[in-house]
């Protein structure tokens, strides 16, 4: 507890702890309405004998707000309410309407046929999924110190998989005994708790909790808030057009077709292979998530740390593309409780471990000045992805079937693969004051730190 000027309460500022542990359950939170829409839905709908076309289609709607996320940056770096700090705001906004959304759809009760009405709703829900995800991420580039990057980002991306994991795993059973909307009302409940913690505490010695509350706008801020929209623009277009910037794209695409194409693909084998019904599915991918989580919270940060960014990412790639290849191969063996088990293990621990090691670098590429704006379009890129992914499901059975997604989904991964082994990215402060102190014993230089 933080004592500043007669004010006390959290203050993230001031601790390291309570700002991992922040991002740590934001991210938690964020990944309630992910587990949802993204796997209890379609698991239900595939359960229940929707075509891939149908459950493709309904995915594809609720990641399109997370590739249009850019303009929620804008938004955020624009406006905000100063004596709150740059994102808490928006954070409490985002909620309330993520909230009302998922009433909405509990009133409604749209049926396993309704995809129009059921991808409406994804998408109305993710919107304000993606503002609350850019405050998020607005809020690490802006309070995170540099040694906190690899451990942060492996908080908050196996935050995320507990929270994905945690819904799924509970909508999915709440989805079987007692209908969709019980789903929908459990996870408003679960978000509205957040929103009391998101009110408890501080960015910044003397800001105020709530709007009525005492409080001032932190010189920090003052002093990096744009008051027009072309800083905002060209301090954007300035950053996003350097090499390493343009280059650090398709490497966030092709993590994202990933996690689009076999988001979907995972239901449509279970259900239509091993005959399992949402429950089944639903459970699985929540103790997948669980695992994921773990391993992006303990082996991810500590990977980062030890190893490097790039060469972290390089090896995941390699598991990704390896593990691709080997479910186009085994077809025959789909129907394998064993083999679905394990698929399903090693793409979602993948995919998160994958994400927690390249977040530290999309962080280092941003400008201070426009962090929710940079940051946001690099997510938006890899959620893009994501769409892509997703719509590729919609459309396999003009590429060959079912099986042909992992194709598309290695050539995405490999792309990505083949930047990062070409391409040098910035690195920690560290190694470039390394470049110039060599060793007085021997003139080389010290260790390397990703």
């Amino acid at each position: 507890m933080a004592t500043i000027a007669g004010q006390s309460g959290l203050i993230l500022a001031h601790s390291r702890r309570l700002r991992l542990f922040t991002l740590f359950i934001l991210y938690v939170g964020q990944g309630l309405p992910i587990g949802l829409f993204w796997f209890a839905i379609p698991a239900w709908m595939a359960a229940n004998g929707a075509p891939a076309q149908d459950v493709g289609s309904v995915l594809a709607l609720t990641a399109l707000p997370w590739s249009l996320k850019f303009f929620n940056g804008f938004l955020m770096d624009r406006y905000t309410f100063l004596p709150m700090g740059r994102r808490r705001i928006w954070l409490l906004g985002s909620q309330s309407v993520m909230i009302a959304g998922l009433l909405v759809a509990m009133l409604l009760n749209p049926g396993v046929g309704e995809v129009a009405v059921l991808g409406a709703i994804g998408f109305v829900v993710n919107m304000a999924t993606t503002f609350q995800d850019v405050a998020v991420d607005g809020l690490a580039v802006d309070i995170m110190e540099e040694d906190e990057r690899s451990r942060g980002s492996g908080m908050m991306f196996g935050g995320q998989s507990i929270g994905i994991a945690a819904a799924t795993a509970i909508a999915g059973s709440v989805i079987g005994q007692y209908g969709a909307p019980a789903a929908y009302g459990l996870i408003a409940v679960l978000v509205f708790a957040l929103c009391a913690y998101i009110a408890a505490f501080r960015e910044r010695e003397g800001e105020r909790r709530l709007p009525w509350d005492e409080g001032q706008p932190h010189g920090r801020n003052l002093a990096i808030q744009a008051g027009a929209w072309w800083p905002i623009l060209k301090n954007t277009f300035l950053a996003l057009g350097k090499p390493a910037s343009l280059l650090w794209l398709p490497v966030l695409f092709g993590r994202g077709i990933l996690y689009g194409g076999l988001t979907g693909a995972t239901p449509l084998i279970g259900a239509n292979y091993l005959g399992w019904n949402e429950s089944e599915i639903s459970a699985l991918t929540a103790t997948s998530g669980i695992l994921a989580g773990l391993l992006g919270l303990s082996l991810g940060g500590w990977l980062g740390d030890r190893f490097g960014a790039k060469k972290t990412v390089i090896g995941w790639m390699l598991a990704q593309i390896a593990m691709c290849v080997a479910m186009y191969f085994s077809v025959p063996y789909w129907s394998d409780r064993t083999v679905f088990m394990g698929f399903v293990y090693a793409w979602i621990s993948l995919d998160i471990l994958l994400t927690v090691a390249l977040l530290p670098i999309s962080m280092r590429l941003c400008d201070a000045t426009v962090a929710a704006t940079q940051f946001t379009i690099y997510m938006a890129v890899s959620n893009f992805g994501i769409s892509f992914g997703a719509f590729m499901l919609s459309r396999i059975d003009g590429l060959g079937g079912l099986p042909s997604i992992f194709l598309v989904v290695a050539a995405g991964v490999l792309l990505g693969l083949l930047l990062m082994l070409s391409v040098k990215y910035p690195r920690r402060p560290e190694y470039y004051a390394a470049l110039e102190a060599r060793l007085p014993h021997d003139g080389r230089l010290r260790p390397r730190i990703d």
